[in-house]
């Protein structure tokens, strides 16, 4: 892998008589002796590199490049050698790099196919051999197959097996178990077919019994002769389709049970055997579709009365795995075989069997509903709106499932969760259709809230008719938790149903009596629930909320978490923030006038000030509609610069981001308590205290217009304890130590901490 230099000289192209070709030499600088003398090949791949550079291979592992001082000269010998190629110059490299498999190829075209030992006992060593050897090369792969077919060789290697059994001669059955594993490795439809033929299969399995790896063989053999058993819920007349139903069953056994875990060798070496099992279904599928009498005769039996438990159950298995087969069916297909359970009845089917008692046969009936779900909810919708027009509430589909989902007896609800998906696919407007005479939305919304909705809630009512839940173990919280999700989701997407579901039902207040759940995650839904509803800003919802305090729950619990930093805490903080920051007035008066008692010694957030500012500037504004423009002279004489002196840009910026606090400017205003300053400073403006800024004109200017009311995000803004009203600069204290003219911070000289009472009632400011 070394380079050698072998001179420096002047290359030159010319007929060599000796060579019979064009070549290439080289003549030294120094003697002109004969350095290189090469003929150009035609076949020889030639590599331009760098515009100086020409490789190429003489021989394997010899590896010869001309190195030139200037491009012209390297480009004019590539041209002669493309010339001799017949190549366009304008390429880099003059013929595709071959890998090994095809310079076999082309050693391997010319030779005749592969031979194959013959098949006798005493050389089935030899034949593993071969076989092993053929697998790693495609071209050798391909030959090997092409004999085994030609030869009818499998069934040959079949014949030996059972002299070999016969012998229990152990060797030669460790070697076939071999060679029909390579085979298996092949990865060829034509011979699969021979090996999975009825008359082949049992004994290809019978040879992959004797894993040479197992001190034991395996009983594959007897487990599908003895173990297994083909049931027929209903007769099946077809010889033929029998037979593939009996073939695929054996074929998916060799898949998963019987050849070792695809980890073992390279992916997709089996890709032909999962391609046989799956267009086998299909025409399962396909011959099942067909067969009328087989499906009617299905369906009759299902919803028979006088059918006894156990048929019932498997004739409900079989329609499952049925429907399972069906979705390897190319979209087409699927909707054709969709259409023709419909048409034979599956959903009244369903229905029948949904309110059996059986659990087993329920169960199996929700996984078929469910494959209808997923395939057609237009379908299924159609079918629960029509039949609501004969049936009462109690027996109707959709009822039947919500039924199902709160009565299911799993500790960990899996089968409510599983049918709690379902609603949610049926009741979401997103995958309904809309046609000109009727838009599936609104009659199906409408259906469903009449219908199906108290249903669903019923759990939920039943829970909350006290201060707290009545039931409050794992189960039910669980259960309420699915519930809560789904009235969420339809919250968000259902607007005037459940608005007008919620508000005549009074749901929202029953919902907020789980925040007393000792279950946190059914706290945590309620509280997303009621969330979702001040999300939408809607004012008829915030009437409503107010009408009834809920916030009293709320606000309850935030104070029973205590100091806790959980998720509680953090949620319910978030509620407030959102009401603050998007400003909903309605909302923000209701909880400051009822609450602020409650919270306004929450000061590790700066949220419930924050509200509380927003409420005295609303009654400002509506104290004196006038000064909703211009900030006007208060009555303490103290003024706000009128907004409108703010440069452009800055309004522009302040109508943005007034909402949103920057980290280091959260407003701390008074609490009743005294405190000390450093305690209300939050660790940003600690960090400012250790930084000396500059006193500058500029500054003082900017913060008496940036003083409005507003924060700007170049100032800290603390408060000195016993300070009650809004945020204000006094004129006449601008040199009083802590003005805005000497940036003093609370515990440094000249700070509000430290001087008389009558500058306690001024706002102390910390410039960043």
């Amino acid at each position: 892998r070394q380079w050698d230099d072998r001179g420096t000289g002047h290359v030159s192209s010319c007929y060599v008589e000796r060579l019979k070709g064009m070549s290439l030499l080289v003549r030294a600088e120094s003697d002109g002796s004969l350095l290189l003398e090469s003929k150009i090949n035609p076949n020889t791949a030639y590599q331009k590199q760098q515009d100086t550079l020409i490789v190429w291979s003489e021989a394997e592992n010899y590896d010869l490049a001309l190195s030139f001082q200037e491009k012209a000269g390297c480009d004019e010998i590539w041209e002669k050698i493309c010339q001799v190629q017949g190549k366009d110059p304008s390429v880099d490299i003059t013929q595709d790099l071959v890998d090994e498999s095809e310079e076999e190829r082309f050693d391997d075209m010319s030779s005749p196919g592969l031979e194959l030992p013959s098949c006798e006992l005493n050389r089935l060593e030899e034949i593993a051999e071969l076989v092993a050897s053929s697998l790693p090369s495609p071209l050798r792969r391909e030959k090997l197959a092409l004999a085994l077919e030609n030869e009818g060789y499998i069934k040959k290697l079949l014949e030996i097996f059972h002299v070999c059994e016969d012998l229990e001669n152990i060797e030669g059955l460790h070697h076939l178990y071999e060679i029909i594993k390579g085979i298996f490795l092949l990865n060829r439809t034509a011979l699969f077919e021979v090996m999975f033929s009825e008359e082949c299969i049992m004994d290809v399995i019978g040879c992959l019994e004797y894993d040479p790896s197992l001190s034991q063989s395996r009983k594959h053999r007897e487990f599908l002769t003895k173990t297994a058993k083909f049931k027929e819920v209903i007769p099946i007349s077809d010889p033929e389709l029998k037979q593939k139903i009996h073939q695929t069953y054996r074929v998916q056994y060799i898949q998963d049970m019987v050849l070792p875990t695809p980890s073992v060798f390279e992916e997709n070496m089996l890709s032909t055997l999962h391609s046989f099992i799956f267009f086998n279904k299909v025409e399962i599928v396909g011959m099942l579709q067909e067969d009328e009498k087989f499906l009617t005769d299905l369906f009759a039996q299902l919803t028979d009365e006088a059918t006894d438990e156990e048929k019932r159950q498997e004739l409900v298995n079989f329609l499952k795995e049925f429907c399972a087969f069906s979705q390897t069916l190319q979209p087409q297909n699927r909707d054709a075989f969709f259409k023709t359970l419909s048409n034979m009845g599956i959903l009244p089917a369903l229905e029948v069997i949904l309110g059996m008692d059986d659990a087993q046969v329920r169960s199996a009936a929700t996984d078929i509903f469910s494959y209808l779900v997923e395939y057609n909810p237009s379908m299924v919708r159609e079918f629960v709106m029509q039949e609501a027009q004969q049936n009462d509430d109690d027996i109707l589909l959709i009822n039947l499932i919500i039924e199902h989902m709160i009565c299911d007896t799993d500790p960990e609800l899996g089968g409510a969760v599983l049918l709690m998906g379902l609603l949610r696919t049926l009741v979401d407007p997103e995958n309904m259709l809309a046609t000109a005479n009727k838009t599936e939305k609104t009659e199906f919304l409408g259906f469903f809230y009449k219908h199906c909705m108290h249903v669903l809630t019923a759990p939920l009512l039943a829970n909350t008719t006290e201060d707290k839940p009545s039931k409050d173990d794992f189960q039910t919280a669980q259960l309420l938790a699915l519930i809560l999700e789904l009235l969420t989701f339809c919250v968000e997407h259902h607007t005037y149903h459940i608005k007008n579901y919620i508000i005549n039902k009074d749901i929202l207040r029953r919902v907020l009596v789980l925040m007393a759940s000792k279950h946190a995650f059914l706290a945590l839904c309620a509280l997303r629930f009621k969330r979702k509803i001040i999300g939408l800003k809607d004012e008829f919802y915030n009437r409503y909320i107010m009408k009834s305090f809920l916030f009293e729950p709320v606000v309850k619990a935030f104070l029973n978490n205590g100091s806790r930093y959980n998720l509680m805490n953090s949620a319910i903080i978030e509620m407030f923030e959102f009401i603050r920051v998007e400003d909903i007035k309605s909302l923000t008066a209701h909880v400051i006038e009822n609450y602020w008692k409650a919270l306004e010694d929450v000061d590790y957030v700066q949220t419930f000030k924050g509200l509380k500012l927003r409420f005295e500037q609303q009654r400002e504004r509506q104290d004196n509609p006038k000064l909703d423009s211009m900030r006007s002279i208060l009555r303490n004489h103290r003024y706000r610069r009128d907004a409108r002196t703010l440069e452009d840009e800055e309004e522009m910026w302040f109508n943005t981001d007034e909402d949103d606090m920057e980290d280091g400017e959260a407003v701390v205003p008074p609490s009743d308590k005294t405190k000390n300053d450093d305690d209300i400073m939050d660790p940003i403006s600690k960090f400012m205290e250790r930084k000396k800024l500059k006193e500058s004109e500029e500054k003082e200017v900017l913060l008496k217009t940036n003083l409005s009311g507003r924060q700007s995000p170049s100032f800290k803004l603390s408060f000195s304890s016993g300070t009650k009203s809004n945020l204000t600069s006094q004129s006449s204290a601008s040199n009083l130590p802590g003005s805005p003219g000497s940036p003093g911070s609370p515990g440094s000289p000249g700070s509000p901490g430290s001087v008389s009472k009558s500058t306690s009632q001024m706002a102390s400011v910390t410039t960043k």
